[in-house]
Formats: C-alpha cells, sequence, structure tokens
C-alpha cells in the first residue's frame, strides 16, 4: 500500500463519476438561495473542483472566478467553464483582484479549516472579497449530526464506479477525532492490475451551530439561516421553493451568512 491523497482530484472525470449531478442539484440549489436573500451576479466558489456547478453558473448569466488547490481540477474546470476565471490559490491565504456578491463553498470544503486560525484566516479573505451585504453560502457536513448517531462511522463502505471500461473500488471508513474536533477519513482504491492499493486520508473539522454562529458574528458576519434539509446531499434531496427546516439534527449544514457593512 501507499499514499495517494490527491486520487480523486488529479482526476476530475474519475471524481465526477465518483460523484455525479446529473440535475446540477448543487448549483441550482445555490441559485435559489442566491434568489432568496439577495445575491447578485459576480459569484466566487471557493474549492471550485471541476467546475461543474461553475459552469452551470455561467451558463446562467453569472459571472464566476472558482479557486482550488488542485492544478488538475482548475485545468478541467477551466476547459468546462471557458467563460471563468479559474487560479490556483488556498481558502486560507487566497488574493484576488476582484470583489464578489456571494462566495460558495460547497460540499464540506468549509471544514477543511481544521484549526480555529484556519476558520480566522478563511472567514476574514472572504469578507476581504464580498462586497458589503454580500453572502457567504456554505454546505457542509454537521457536527451536531454525531451527538448521538453514529451510523456513518459504523463500519467499511465499499462503493465500486466504472471510468473508462475500468471498475474502480473504494473502501472507506470514518472515525472522529475527538481531541482535534475532527472527522476522520481513510478511502482505499484498487482496480484490476493497480498492483498497489491507494490510501487517501483527509479530514473535516465538525462544527456546531452555536459555534458557527458565533465565528462568524466575531468575524463580521450575519447568519441569515442555517438548515440541515434539504440540500444537494440529503434524502430527500432540495427542490425549488422547499421549506427550509431549522431542526439541525440531520448529517448536511447549509448557512447563508452576509457580510455586515
Amino acid at each position: 500500500m501507499h499514499n495517494d491523497a490527491n486520487f480523486l482530484t488529479d482526476n476530475p472525470e474519475l471524481y465526477e463519476e465518483q460523484f455525479p449531478d446529473p440535475e446540477h442539484l448543487a448549483a441550482r440549489f445555490v441559485l435559489d438561495l442566491i434568489g432568496r436573500y439577495g445575491g447578485g451576479e459576480d459569484l466566487l466558489d471557493v474549492g471550485c473542483g471541476s467546475g461543474r456547478d461553475a459552469a452551470h453558473w455561467s451558463r446562467n448569466g453569472y459571472r464566476v472566478t472558482g479557486i482550488d488547490t488542485s492544478p488538475r481540477m482548475i485545468e478541467h474546470a477551466q476547459r468546462q467553464c471557458p467563460d471563468g476565471i479559474f487560479a490556483l490559490a488556498d481558502m486560507r491565504t487566497f488574493r484576488l483582484e476582484a470583489a464578489f456578491d456571494a462566495i460558495t463553498c460547497l460540499d464540506s470544503a468549509f471544514l477543511y479549516c481544521h484549526t480555529n486560525s484556519d476558520l480566522d484566516d478563511f472567514l476574514e479573505r472572504c469578507r476581504a472579497h464580498l462586497r458589503p451585504g454580500g453572502l457567504l453560502i456554505a454546505e457542509m457536513r454537521n457536527g451536531a449530526f454525531f451527538l448521538g448517531n453514529s451510523e456513518l462511522l459504523d463500519g467499511i463502505r465499499e462503493r465500486s464506479v466504472q471510468w473508462k471500461g475500468v471498475a474502480y473500488r473504494s473502501r472507506t471508513r470514518l472515525w472522529i477525532d475527538h481531541a482535534e474536533q475532527l472527522l476522520r477519513r481513510e478511502r482505499i482504491w484498487d482496480w484490476p492490475d493497480c498492483g498497489r492499493e491507494l490510501i487517501q486520508r483527509s479530514a473535516w473539522r465538525l462544527l456546531f451551530p452555536q459555534e458557527l454562529r458565533r465565528i462568524l458574528g466575531q468575524a463580521g458576519f450575519d447568519v441569515l439561516a442555517m438548515f440541515d434539509h434539504p440540500g444537494p446531499r440529503t434524502d430527500p434531496a432540495w427542490h425549488p421553493g422547499a421549506d427550509l427546516s431549522a431542526a439541525l439534527s440531520g448529517d448536511r449544514l447549509h448557512l447563508i451568512a452576509q457580510r455586515t457593512a
């Protein structure tokens, strides 16, 4: 076995096969929230990945910029969304010569800020790049879900995906690092004739709703809404006009915050 922390991000097409979104639920979900809460047309996508969402927004008349730490994802995003602007940048340190009406941070990218310092730096960068009244829209795992729920932590989950005629198998396990307040993941990949298995390790900060409100308030944001469902990764999934549940007991947490003047 050996480590390969960038297996999916180094293969954007495989990433999209592993996590399909043929109906553009994530991108349409964001546009719904922008409509509900008064965002504008200049968007920055933090952790833009393959550019699938950016391409949908661009096709619908939005001006889109995306940042990511994967060179291959940035290249793929630029091909998918030729009218967008994409840059290789870290979410804690990015500096762009532009201001935005909304910043999106989907698929738990927010939680790659593992420390309090990381969170402070990221939110400072968001505030610096948002126009007054601009929106921060985030979709992530919900730390509160793990208070009494262990279903995501039980056992190893196997998944297979076909890509370019090859069957790729992944085995994933999750566990909580209580001291660091992290949800850690190990994903092991194998496929015919791979020789050695690939091991991918990552982690997400577990944040609780009240903790998030305090962090955002200290960073110069007003929380306009926080809800657990529906969203692009919930069951049932988001649909236009859906009511937003503030129970905050589900696996996913969705956040809309506004930069104060």
